[in-house]
């Protein structure tokens, strides 16, 4: 097995004293809308439950709980204890571990489908998002998909323009990150990389996988959302679904989503 560097510690600490993750779907109109539409997206990309699903880089939860509820043997697996804690508690119908995407102590095709649907934003280093994708393509059946999810190159420019929260501090810290896709934590996020469309396809290939399908996630309404604070019951939120789901394969507009999804068969 190759050696990877540790994961980076300021992540582990973000997640465990800084950042509550648990609600950060339900938190704001992009999380709501995030939610909704990866939802979707995996209903329509996943095999038909009941099926053996691996949730790397789940979080606490919020969508192994919901994949299980819809009839999928889900098993968990995150790089921070606390979030496996609170998938257990949260979740009893599925199974959690602490692991590190890269190097996974699971036998070869042990799931139907694989989901990396944080991981690849965590790693800044393109060896390591590589490796991540690798090891899901070997933890996944012949003919299951993997799916990834990466944060888009553009978004945290988009969101803190948006909200007003650029300045002559941060500011410059964003056009760096806008530049190069790694951010600094300065901003107030994590060690993260932000993705350019072309670059997802670039690493599912490198690591053996096909050039996958790419999805945008939110669609170019996220910010207005946002800005108004419009809830999932307003008209502003079902059209900015509807429009996501018009743009979600067109090449010209995938950046504009805070997040892309990716899917290829192994």
């Amino acid at each position: 097995m190759p050696q990877h560097r540790p994961a980076e510690p300021d992540i582990r600490r973000y997640y465990t004293e800084v950042f509550v993750e648990a609600d950060r779907l339900d938190r704001s109109p992009e999380g709501r809308l995030e939610a909704h539409r990866t939802r979707d997206l995996l209903a329509r990309l996943l095999p038909a439950p009941p099926a053996e699903v691996l949730d790397i880089g789940g979080g606490p939860g919020a969508y192994a709980g919901w994949l299980a509820a819809a009839g999928h043997r889900v098993h968990l697996v995150d790089l921070v204890p606390a979030h496996v804690e609170a998938a257990r508690a949260a979740h009893p119908g599925i199974t959690a571990s602490v692991g590190d995407a890269r190097e996974l102590p699971l036998p070869d095709g042990s799931a139907d489908a694989t989901l990396l649907l944080g991981p690849l934003y965590h790693l800044t280093d393109r060896a390591d998002r590589v490796a991540a994708l690798r090891e899901a393509a070997r933890l996944t059946r012949p003919g299951g998909p993997v799916l990834a999810a990466v944060i888009s190159r553009n978004a945290a420019l988009i969101d803190l323009t948006a909200k007003g929260l650029v300045d002559e501090h941060n500011g410059p810290l964003l056009r760096e990150t806008y530049a190069t896709g790694v951010n600094d934590p300065r901003t107030g996020f994590t060690t993260a990389y932000f993705h350019r469309p072309e670059q997802v396809v670039d690493e599912f290939v490198a690591a053996g996988l096909p050039a996958p399908a790419l999805y945008g996630v939110e669609g170019p309404l996220w910010p207005v959302l946002n800005a108004l604070g419009a809830g999932p019951a307003e008209r502003l939120f079902a059209d900015a679904v509807a429009c996501a789901e018009v743009f979600e394969r067109d090449p010209a507009v995938l950046g504009a989503s805070s997040h892309l999804l990716a899917v290829a068969r192994v």
